[in-house]
């Protein structure tokens, strides 16, 4: 396993985008998720943010700011996401993978085919928004 760059852009109304990976993804496949990936060998997590999110979404970063860093365990391996946060100013957004994205409220994703860790950093960007809003 190998450490990844994560990026959630939120709306001002406090929705969120996520991917919907492909059928046949070597991971999570079918699962909505976030958008990044892994960190290549002398990159740090920002530098690999925003190499992923070009690929992804062809959006250029901003002004991203660093959430939270979360680690996970798969019997002796572990790796360490790293996940950004940004508002989205309408920047054009393409799809470059997975077979699809959305907008969501945190309370929309509870019926989406996610993995508990990721729903878990949802939960860490609801409570960033609150702040923020509050």
């Amino acid at each position: 396993m190998r450490n990844v760059s994560l990026f959630i852009l939120y709306t001002s109304a406090g929705r969120l985008l996520l991917q919907h990976r492909t059928h046949d993804a070597p991971r999570l496949p079918a699962h909505w998720a976030f958008f990044g990936g892994g960190i290549e060998a002398g990159e740090s997590s920002a530098e690999a943010l925003k190499r992923e999110v070009i690929e992804e979404l062809s959006y250029h970063i901003q002004r991203p700011h660093f959430l939270l860093a979360q680690t996970v365990k798969h019997g002796e391996e572990e790796s360490t996401k790293y996940v950004y946060v940004e508002r989205y100013e309408d920047q054009p957004l393409r799809l470059g993978e997975g077979q699809a994205m959305g907008w969501f409220f945190p309370d929309e994703t509870h019926a989406l085919k996610m993995i508990d860790h990721d729903r878990a950093i949802i939960e860490c960007v609801r409570q960033y928004l609150q702040e923020q809003s509050g």
